[in-house]
């Protein structure tokens, strides 16, 4: 069952009367007096706007609101049960543990959407009649659909998918960590660069999708299907390369330390190209200036406070990495792949060789979508060709000229001044 604009069964709303249920909604949230709870249960919505509104805990049970402006709305907590979302604006809306069972999102846009935890299984819907009140006259189960739907850079960690239609979505760089797709329909999706990191997968239909690139470690792939399916580049728990656990790593760590500390005098530098680094789980902390990494694994380690002045870590995988407070001047990371990773307050200035000469950090062509870039020292880094889209550069410092040749779309954050 799809509900339609002119049903009986809804009420048809104006803008003037939505505007005021989220004006008591309003003002039960600051807890001043008129406020009420925004209920819009069986309500026609369809093609008015929401936009901004914070309606968390609000109630949309089966509420059309197809081709709504929900753009950067709250609407965490709330009941969309069997909701109709067809190709409504849910750009950049939070809609964490949302209950969206039976809903349809079918071409919507929900880009940037935070969908944390939220649940998208089949619902029964229990059709209203106005003669007979709440009586039950028809149960129709409905599966959740998000055929067609923008789900690009969306946080769908944690959330409920099992069973979904979601054929031809787009889910590029989005999160779905630990998201419960079994027997979900993703027949010819874009998950590009998805990390589906825990992820239950059991069932699910990927036949013609693309996962290029997409991070599946520690997933349930049982029976599914992946029938001329792109999986190019896709990050799973088989070693790429040299595994580090065959290397006498611990050693080489020191001996790059020691040659580190004395300038060259003792140990010796470390070279650990192409290797599959996973296995070291933490190198936090550690000095480890010049190293060569390229093309190393390095995904979701936890570096923070690393030195890695002037280090070589061309076309390595930094992937969802902690380099929280990480001296990375002068590193070397062109090419690389740093997406979701955490930069918060790391250093990617000039190295100084000499009083006249200085080693600025490279990132060209370097992919930094959604990385946490928050007071991080930035002066004179090279990111010509780069892409930060969805980052975060609050209070950073950089130089405007950086941006130049940059893309860096749904950018969040002010420089500092």
């Amino acid at each position: 069952m799809t509900a339609t604009a002119g049903d009986d069964r809804y009420t048809k709303m104006t803008q003037a009367q939505v505007d005021a249920i989220c004006a008591r909604h309003e003002r039960l949230r600051a807890m001043k007096p008129g406020g009420a709870r925004a209920v819009f249960a069986w309500c026609d919505l369809s093609g008015l706007s929401l936009a901004n509104r914070v309606l968390t805990d609000s109630d949309f049970t089966a509420c059309i609101l197809t081709g709504c402006d929900l753009s950067r709305a709250v609407l965490d907590t709330c009941n969309l049960y069997c909701a109709d979302l067809q190709v409504a604006n849910l750009t950049g809306a939070s809609m964490r543990r949302a209950d969206l069972r039976g809903a349809c999102l079918r071409g919507a846009n929900l880009s940037d959407c935070d969908l944390y935890e939220a649940d998208l299984r089949e619902g029964a819907l229990a059709l209203p009649d106005k003669q007979a009140g709440l009586s039950y006259v028809e149960i129709a189960m409905r599966s959740s659909e998000a055929s067609y739907a923008n789900l690009r850079g969306a946080n769908l960690e944690r959330s409920k998918l099992s069973g979904i239609q979601a054929m031809k979505a787009d889910f590029t760089d989005a999160t779905m960590k630990s998201c419960k797709l079994v027997r979900a329909n993703l027949r010819q999706c874009i998950m590009d660069n998805v990390d589906l990191a825990g992820a239950d997968l059991s069932g699910a239909d990927l036949s013609g999708a693309s996962l290029k690139d997409a991070v599946l470690i520690g997933a349930k792939t049982d029976m599914w299907r992946t029938a001329q399916a792109d999986m190019t580049g896709m990050l799973t728990d088989k070693v790429v390369g040299m595994d580090v656990k065959a290397l006498p790593y611990g050693d080489m760590l020191r001996d790059h330390a020691l040659w580190v500390d004395t300038l060259g005098k003792d140990g010796k530098p470390s070279k650990f190209d192409n290797a599959d680094l996973r296995g070291l789980v933490s190198i936090k902390g550690l000095n480890l200036a010049a190293l060569s990494a390229k093309g190393a694994i390095f995904y979701g380690l936890d570096m923070r406070g690393v030195q890695l002045q002037g280090a070589h870590l061309e076309e390595a995988d930094l992937r969802n990495c902690n380099l929280k407070g990480a001296d990375l001047r002068g590193v070397r990371l062109a090419r690389a792949r740093l997406d979701g990773a955490n930069l918060e307050g790391a250093n990617l200035g000039a190295l100084k060789i000499d009083a006249t000469r200085f080693l600025p950090a490279d990132l060209r062509n370097t992919r930094m979508r959604n990385v946490n870039f928050s007071e991080a020292q930035m002066k004179l880094v090279q990111l010509d060709g780069a892409d930060i889209s969805r980052s975060n550069l609050e209070g950073a410092a950089m130089n405007l000229e950086s941006l130049q040749n940059v893309t860096c779309v749904g950018l969040r954050g002010r420089l500092a001044s």
